[in-house]
């Protein structure tokens, strides 16, 4: 027998080694692709021979407390390619530009790129759909989409502000309940093969989105439009640069309505409704055209600050009665000025005229600033401090808005002076935004609660069924309820009698402050620039409303009852007709709607003659002027000579020295009111 020599065992033993370790090797790999790592290659398989097409979701419905859409989805559609399923690029192109409306070479570059799919157009008609289907070219596909859509146009457009192409909520109730209102998005997941064609027999499945929860708002789409009207009226008469107007429930806080002018449209959010401001954009870079948007989308009932002047005025009054520093006995002697302030000299509103002695509610309608000043500082630094702050001021209110401002207030008891503790009471020296200070006004119409205002009201199914309610949210109890029925009678006769003239309707019972405060501009006050307001209740016997009116820089008059005061009756008057609440006329308010008078004709006569001549006939009269005496003369008057009016009614008169340079009057005046 052939017997085996050493070297040969050796190597058939190396052999033997290397054969053993091949198939260990081969088996560990085996073992570690089919069992360890059997997931991951199956998931890169998957990946590799499917490709999905993300299926949006219906997003939820805006509504209004009443159910009326504000904010819907209809129905349009997305163009998709898989590239490699397209067989000539060029023709597909050309075939496709004249319906999709895009450059030819745009739609080449995307049909050859080097991806599964690829978006050609989103949002088309279901008629440019068709058209697409039509072509029958190989390797388009088109998808159902929704496309967000404001049915009012630029209707509330502050408060539900607007989505992007993605339909991803930006501004507004689109943002801040974005996820709520964007649902799950679906899939439709097919099979393809190394060069992303469809297999012919690979599998197709599609996974339903689920649509968005809908937002139920605190808005009244009546009283929005009510707000807007208004708004609009009062931005054009005034020439102003803009108007903000707040309805709000005083007793559970929720936001009736919210109007802003100018205004946008969120379905086409990046234009101006102003046809001249949108040329002048297009010339400016892109950064400046993105900030004149920032700006033109700015929510001015929340993100901006303004001095409030006499409406203030409300919280001094509430804090001194509250202490009982003061009380409806309390009397003010007003000799027109403080001058007892080391370097400075504070006058009343009427200075050329001043009030001499009056008791506590008269102080309030005639607007007194000498009575609040020494309201003030009987009151004290520290109550005074106490008290703003009780009412929410130097805080946000947590309105679910974005961008709310804190408003600026002293940091402290320290940083007030006694200059800063005088002009304070009048409302001077501190900056609020609208929102905190109809809030603080809605304090007094619901017994001394501080509520969180709130605009949305709850969430509801797709179906539309409630889902989930958010109850009124009370913050603390700022004064009693004794001391709002006070103030509610103050505010009454400031109404009737006093600065608030203007906001009077008959059969009502409204309460309201006027303000009218100088602008600041990077920390100056600038002269010329003023904004006119006027905060008030109704009816004052049950209050059910609460609203605020902003009229920011208004051309030539700027006083706040004459500017403020006419938007808010008319915005009042149309709530409370709408909410059904009764008319309440007093023996007078008959006697007057019974009564007519002719307006005589009082211009080019002395204000001295004039007053006394409408007196006579039962007429009251106004004058935005402080800067005249009994001689004066009267140039011109409204309502007109030989107009019927009833008796009671207000004669605005305008005098030879107010035309060029338009100062304060009794009613509705300068750094007070």
């Amino acid at each position: 027998m052939h017997k085996i020599n050493k070297s040969t065992k050796k190597r058939l033993r190396f052999a033997i080694l290397v054969v053993t370790l091949i198939v260990f090797f081969l088996g560990y790999r085996l073992i570690r692709v089919q069992v360890i790592e059997g997931a991951d290659y199956k998931r890169g398989a998957m990946q590799q021979w499917t490709k999905a097409i993300d299926l949006k979701s219906d997003r939820g419905i805006i509504y209004d407390r009443k159910g009326r859409k504000l904010a819907v989805n209809v129905t349009s559609f997305t163009i998709w390619a898989s590239p490699s399923d397209v067989k000539n690029p060029e023709e597909a192109a050309m075939r496709l530009q004249p319906i999709l409306q895009l450059d030819s070479s745009e739609i080449l570059a995307s049909l050859k790129r080097e991806s599964s799919v690829v978006k050609l157009k989103q949002w088309i008609t279901r008629e440019e759909a068709e058209m697409v289907r039509e072509l029958g070219i190989g390797g388009i596909s088109i998808v159902d989409d929704n496309k967000r859509y404001y049915p009012f146009g630029n209707f509330a457009s502050y408060i539900l502000g607007f989505t992007d192409i993605d339909n991803n909520g930006l501004y507004g109730i689109e943002r801040v309940y974005d996820q709520y209102l964007t649902g799950v998005p679906g899939v439709w997941v097919k099979a393809t093969d190394r060069d992303n064609r469809q297999l012919p027999y690979g599998s197709e499945k599609i996974h339903n989105p689920e649509n968005g929860t809908s937002v139920i708002l605190t808005i009244d789409e009546t009283i929005q439009g009510f707000a807007e009207e208004a708004a609009q009226e009062a931005l054009e008469k005034n020439q102003a640069k803009s108007v903000s107007i707040i309805v709000m429930d005083p007793v559970t806080g929720e936001v009736l309505a919210m109007a802003n002018k100018p205004d946008y449209d969120p379905n086409n959010p990046r234009k101006s409704l102003n046809e001249e401001l949108n040329n002048q954009w297009e010339s400016l870079p892109f950064e400046e055209q993105q900030q004149k948007w920032y700006e033109m989308w700015r929510n001015y009932a929340i993100n901006d600050i303004y001095e409030p002047g006499s409406t203030f005025k409300i919280v001094t009054a509430a804090a001194a009665l509250e202490e009982g520093t003061a009380n409806l006995n309390s009397h003010y002697y007003c000799n027109g000025f403080i001058r007892d302030i080391p370097g400075v000299v504070l006058r009343c509103s009427s200075w050329y005229d001043p009030h001499g002695d009056q008791d506590f509610a008269r102080a309030f309608s005639n607007s007194c600033n000498v009575a609040f000043v020494n309201m003030a500082r009987e009151l004290g630094t520290e109550k005074m401090y106490e008290y703003i702050k009780a009412f929410g001021f130097g805080e946000v209110t947590g309105i679910d808005l974005l961008g709310e401002q804190r408003g600026i207030i002293p940091s402290g008891t320290a940083s007030i002076r006694e200059v800063n503790l005088a002009t304070l009471s009048y409302g001077h020296g501190i900056a609020v935004t609208p929102i905190q200070m109809i809030n603080a006004i809605s304090v007094i119409g619901n017994g001394g609660n501080l509520m969180t205002p709130h605009i949305v009201k709850g969430l509801a199914d797709s179906d539309g069924n409630v889902v989930k309610l958010f109850e009124p949210e009370l913050r603390r109890q700022v004064i009693s309820e004794t001391t709002t029925n006070e103030l509610l009678d103050m505010l009454e006769l400031t109404v009737l009698e006093g600065t608030g003239r203007k906001a009077y309707v008959p059969g009502y019972r409204i309460g309201g402050k006027t303000g009218t405060a100088q602008k600041i501009i990077d920390g100056r006050y600038v002269d010329g620039k003023y904004i006119s307001s006027f905060g008030g209740l109704a009816p004052v016997d049950d209050p059910q409303v609460a609203v605020l009116v902003i009229v920011d820089e208004p051309t030539g008059i700027y006083y706040g009852g004459t500017v403020a005061g006419p938007p808010a009756a008319s915005v009042i008057e149309s709530t409370l007709k709408y909410l059904e609440v009764p008319r309440k006329y007093t023996d007078e308010e008959l006697k007057a709607t019974k009564e007519t008078v002719i307006v005589p004709d009082v211009r080019n006569i002395s204000i001295n003659r004039a007053g006394k001549e409408l007196t006579d006939l039962d007429l009251k009269y106004t004058t935005e002027y402080e800067d005249f005496n009994t001689d004066t003369m009267v140039l011109n008057q409204y309502p007109s000579p030989g107009e019927e009016v009833t008796k009671g009614s207000i004669i605005d008169l305008y005098l030879e020295n107010g035309s060029s340079n338009p100062v304060l009057s009794s009613e509705d005046i300068n750094n007070s009111n």
